[in-house]
């Protein structure tokens, strides 16, 4: 029998799949699939770490390099220290035998921000919206905010000595051992980094931030948002890029505080609270100083005279500047522009912001969408194009594999890459607080991408624009690359170009008002960015978004969207059990494995099995099935008994495959009969709490009593297998 891989994750995610994953397990038996979990979650990798878990992660990450891979892979929690620790915690009390985070840092670094997508990422990314997503929202269009033309609302970010601007790149004539080297000012030598090997026509890039420019710059726009009456917001990703972001974020916190940190600045150092775990664990920290109240008194008065600040729940004082994970950059910005270039503040009222976000690589971006909906208002979700995204990730790609090529630099000197003969690839004159890194791109990926975006130009026939700045040096390399590896295809007929992101941005969205659609080829930073910005813009959520990463080994890996709110969905359930996490994009992503399945091993009723899914989720959509907001109405588990019942109408309609039409007839009707009851019952379980044993690592007979609580339902599906 052939096998699917379901990725067990984290909060929302992992909830609905207690749900939903025995619907498809019921349903994928019928062609002679398998359905088999592997557990990434955060607990499980923590776990795997000390000896308590197998290493599903690693394990995954090798049958990835295999033709046999057909995996769906469903979001995670990307961790930042502050979740880390609360997840340790939790699993403390569980019993397990675990360090304590500041006793094994080194181990439990393989756990802190996105080390699961680098690793099965095996295949450049193909995000679109499907075409039923597209129509419903056009039909059924998700409200936009009102944009003022003299909206002050802007992004803010360095014009210089960051990290697109020091970027330096060089591409490998032929496969080395590199180093990393600091060379201090007195001559004395630290390495960094020992033995980097890269491959023949590896691109490896060397770029830093410095430190005193940066300072400069965040305290400039401190005082810029109290002189506009603007609130201040920082937009970072503090969770994939997890060496560098962090640290920039604990800059941002200092600034902002600056006066606190003059006055208490060597104690509040000499504590950890340094400000890069957010303010949140600098109030926290300060309940274990003797002048703890002093302090904390010092930040409410710099919190009263500074700026308004942005906020994350303003009824819980929760700021932007709270905690690094709570404001994710490719979540936070399209929502602040979808709601008029607005954000909430203190008095839970929205309010024109200055987004700050310090490098300026992809900066303009955001500033660009800005200025139009300035000048043009709002985007109208029933006449706007669609933007699909060809994105380079595979094997580490760029920016996302940086993080063992971090590093804050210890003293003033110069950072060198040298090749394994001594010679100086990459050199840098730094300063102590600098944050250097290093990226690799590998020729492989990258001759892959470009093939990958001449396909989707073909089968798609819609214009397709390459997003590469000349002024960076890392996409001057790319450029080069792309017009060499566009010779070997065929593009005749096909309206491909190279544009900077700013010239991209400006042209996708005048095409986007007209109707028209444009596909964007971009670096690995960029499709994260874009393939939230556009769909939150166009379809109200980025979780609706169709995502298939073609293994470049010939296997298939199938993600089905964005986790962003998946915290506030856990804690509903916890409070009113009411799950309202949406699970189209693991249906989207199950149809697609479907495909897969059939067109790598030739089982035709797999391929059956997904055009009905697909019947299955157009009918959900336009019957308005998908989970509600509110208790009392429909949830996630609602929307999995529709699923099921329509999929199975759809299946027994169908005529390619009389065996599979027999078997569902009676189940379609069973589903059918007993619909009025099933329904009712899952709405008569809401409004309540409920115990799942566990937020990092929910007790599985707890959870499955939560989020299967009808055993009608139950037992049709069984009947299947």
């Amino acid at each position: 029998m052939s096998t699917i891989i379901w990725t067990r994750t984290d909060e929302a995610p992992l909830l609905a799949t207690y749900s939903f994953k025995p619907v498809v397990e019921a349903f994928a038996s019928v062609a002679g699939i398998n359905v088999e979990t592997r557990d990434i979650s955060l607990a499980a990798r923590i776990l795997a770490q000390f000896g308590h878990h197998d290493d599903a992660l690693a394990e995954l990450g090798e049958l990835a390099k295999t033709p046999q891979a057909n995996i769906i892979k469903l979001p995670n929690i990307s961790a930042s220290q502050v979740q880390l620790k609360a997840a340790i915690k939790e699993l403390q009390a569980k019993g397990y035998d675990l360090p304590e985070y500041e006793d094994a840092k080194d181990k439990y670094a393989a756990c802190i921000g996105s080390n699961v997508n680098p690793v099965l990422r095996e295949g450049n990314s193909d995000r679109r919206a499907p075409q039923a997503v597209k129509n419903f929202a056009k039909k059924n269009p998700h409200s936009m905010g009102e944009w003022s033309a003299d909206s002050k609302t802007n992004v803010a970010t360095m014009d210089a000595n960051d990290f697109r601007h020091n970027e330096k790149s060089v591409v490998l004539p032929a496969a080395d051992n590199l180093s990393i080297v600091l060379v201090k000012a007195d001559g004395s030598e630290d390495v960094l980094k020992s033995d980097l090997k890269v491959l023949e026509g590896e691109v490896i890039d060397g770029t830093f931030i410095s430190a005193k420019a940066l300072d400069e710059f965040l305290l400039a726009q401190v005082k810029r948002a109290k002189e506009e009456g603007i609130l201040f917001s920082a937009h970072m990703k503090a969770t994939m890029m997890k060496v560098s972001d962090p640290i920039i974020f604990g800059h941002i916190v200092r600034a902002f505080f600056a006066d606190v940190f003059a006055e208490y600045g060597e104690q509040l150092q000499a504590a950890g609270l340094n400000g890069e775990n957010g303010l949140g664990a600098i109030y926290e920290g300060l309940d274990s100083l003797d002048n703890g109240a002093e302090i904390r008194a010092a930040f409410d008065k710099a919190m009263a005279e500074g700026p308004a600040l942005a906020q994350v729940n303003s009824a819980k004082g929760i700021t932007n500047l709270h905690v690094p994970s709570d404001v994710i950059i490719d979540a936070s910005m399209p929502a602040m522009i979808r709601a008029g270039g607005k954000m909430w503040n203190k008095d839970d009222q929205t309010q024109d912001t200055l987004a700050v976000i310090p490098d300026s690589s992809y900066a303009g971006v955001f500033q660009v969408v800005i200025d139009d909906c300035r000048a043009n208002g709002a985007f109208d979700p029933t006449t706007m194009g669609t933007v699909p995204n060809v994105g380079l990730m595979a094997q580490k790609a760029e920016e996302y594999g940086s993080h063992d090529k971090t590093f804050k630099i210890a003293a003033d000197g110069k950072v060198q890459v040298r090749n394994a003969a001594g010679d100086v690839l990459i050199e840098h004159d730094v300063e102590a607080g600098d944050i250097w890194r290093a990226c690799q791109t590998k020729d492989a990926p990258i001759q892959d991408w470009v093939k990958l975006a001449v396909n989707r130009a073909r089968l798609s026939g819609m214009k397709t624009i390459f997003w590469l700045d000349p002024e960076r040096g890392h996409d001057a390399q790319l450029i080069t690359l792309v017009e060499k590896y566009l010779k070997d295809h065929d593009t005749e007929g096909l309206d491909i170009s190279i544009l900077s992101p700013v010239e991209a941005t400006k042209i996708t969205v005048e095409r986007m008002r007209a109707g028209e659609d444009t596909i964007g080829v971009t670096g690995n930073v960029l499709r994260d960015y874009n393939t939230d910005l556009f769909p939150i813009l166009e379809l109200g959520t980025s979780a609706k978004m169709l995502s298939v990463v073609p293994l470049m080994a010939g296997g298939g890996l199938f993600e089905t969207g964005a986790g962003g709110s998946a915290p506030k969905h856990v804690q509903q359930l916890v409070e009113e059990n009411h799950l309202r996490w949406d699970s189209l994009g693991e249906f989207l992503a199950l149809a697609e494995s479907f495909r897969h399945e059939k067109n790598t091993n030739g089982n035709e009723k797999a391929g059956v099995l997904a055009d009905a899914l697909d019947a299955a989720t157009e009918k959900l959509l336009d019957e308005g099935k998908s989970p509600s907001r509110k208790v009392g109405e429909n949830d996630n588990r609602g929307s999995h008994f529709f699923l099921a019942t329509y999929w199975a109408e759809a299946l027994a309609a169908q005529t390619e495959d009389s065996e599979l039409a027999g078997k569902f007839t009676e189940i379609a009707k069973e589903l059918a009969d007993n619909a009025e009851e099933i329904n009712q019952a899952l709405l008569d379980v809401q409004g309540t709490e409920v115990d799942l044993g566990g937020y990092y690592a929910p007790n599985d007979e707890k959870t499955a009593a939560v989020m299967r609580p009808v055993e009608k339902f139950n037992d049709i599906l069984a009947a299947l297998k």
